[in-house]
């Protein structure tokens, strides 16, 4: 799930609903309607885009492909490689679709029309110089500068892209560069697809329209090339993929949500999402997955969650005070973990992309599972705390 815009950008918009991508509908207009001015419009049918509903039978691969009749997507990679000398990064790589639902971008001819926009987001935590870097980028997909190929995973912006590479995606390439650093990965799924949510929908609000689509690959071994300051490090690791779509926004009353992934060393993996409501509580909504060694999952309620905010981190560049220590417990499975980020620091700031600010970091976890002691690693995401209450 994972960030926000006049939709909502999930942060994985990221991971959860869709505060991710209605931020940035000003420049959309004027790029459509004001750059293309002179074109006169065309026949071609205005999309009507459909809402996730109960009974969404997944079929893969085709699903890891675009869904172009529903109006926002994300891909959604996050996760932790070690070089040969066990230093320790963490690294996010997300490309978000959206669709631009107006007429005006449907009729109108121009090669050049926006009619789906693509933004990406790429971050690297640098835990032993304590550096945390982010860039940013946003096209149309015209001409093939940016895009998403339906029935399969290939999504790209520039020369960022994440593509299947083989038939049966079980392998996924993540190829990401900038100036002072990149990332050239292979992953290979060790667990099949986890659905997320019940009947085929994740709600995000108590009102079933308020849902999307939204499932993950939760164990990716990840092998490859980090790259730093041109310096070459030969990696290893683990990573965790998100993908979802939707039409719908976020329930009204709610104004951010609070994300976890987190990767145990029994095995087990655990996907919560906490939706927050303006006074500070969370939605009855906020609901997780528990998915176990064998790859099966048992959906997870409000009711079976309960977290606790141990300490906040004030960020010196958004003003933005983000929860940093938490207490998460699964009363019905006898687990408490205590999550601690690696670093304080690990906030974005998209003013040329999704112009949301939002916390996106990489943690650690331990505690105990059934009494036996558990570690963990993970990501959490924090969207909505650079606003004003």
């Amino acid at each position: 799930m994972h960030t926000r815009f006049s939709y909502g950008f999930g942060i994985s918009l990221t991971k959860g609903t869709f505060l991710c991508l209605v931020c940035i509908s000003t420049c959309v207009w004027i790029w459509v309607f004001h750059a293309n001015a002179e074109t006169v419009a065309d026949e071609r049918p205005t999309p009507t885009f459909q809402q996730a509903q109960k009974g969404y039978t997944y079929t893969f691969p085709d699903d890891h492909g675009a869904h172009e009749n529903f109006l926002i997507e994300w891909w959604y990679f996050t996760g932790h490689v070690f070089t040969s000398d066990n230093r320790r990064f963490g690294y996010e790589l997300t490309f978000f679709r959206r669709a631009i639902d107006d007429a005006r971008a449907w009729t109108n001819p121009s090669q050049w029309a926006i009619r789906q926009l693509y933004l990406a987001h790429f971050a690297l935590t640098n835990e032993k110089h304590e550096r945390f870097q982010f860039a940013e980028k946003v096209s149309r997909a015209a001409l093939g500068k940016a895009g998403a190929t339906q029935g399969a995973l290939h999504t790209w912006l520039d020369q960022w892209s994440v593509q299947a590479v083989d038939q049966d995606h079980q392998r996924f390439r993540l190829q990401a560069e900038t100036d002072n650093f990149s990332i050239d990965f292979v992953t290979h799924a060790e667990k099949s697809p986890v659905i997320h949510g019940l009947e085929g929908i994740s709600r995000k609000g108590t009102n079933s329209t308020h849902a999307s689509h939204y499932y993950s690959f939760t164990r990716l071994h990840t092998t490859g090339t980090l790259r730093i300051h041109g310096e070459d490090f030969p990696v290893t690791g683990t990573s965790w993929m998100d993908h979802e779509f939707s039409s719908s926004d976020l329930e009204d009353g709610l104004v951010g949500w609070d994300w976890f992934s987190l990767q145990l060393d029994s095995g087990h993996d655990i996907m919560t999402y906490w939706l927050r409501q303006h006074d500070g509580t969370f939605s009855p909504a906020s609901s997780g997955t528990l998915i176990f060694p064998d790859g099966s999952s048992q959906h997870l309620t409000r009711e079976d969650l309960t977290i606790s905010i141990l300490d906040h981190w004030e960020s010196p560049m958004s003003g933005a005070r983000y929860p940093n220590q938490w207490t998460l417990t699964i009363s019905s499975h006898n687990l408490q973990l205590h999550i601690t980020p690696r670093m304080h620091d690990q906030e974005l700031r998209t003013d040329r992309s999704t112009q949301v600010t939002y916390w996106e970091g990489a943690v650690d976890a331990s505690g105990t599972f059934g009494q036996k002691p558990v570690t963990g690693m993970g990501y959490v995401e924090l969207t909505g705390y650079d606003q004003p209450s």
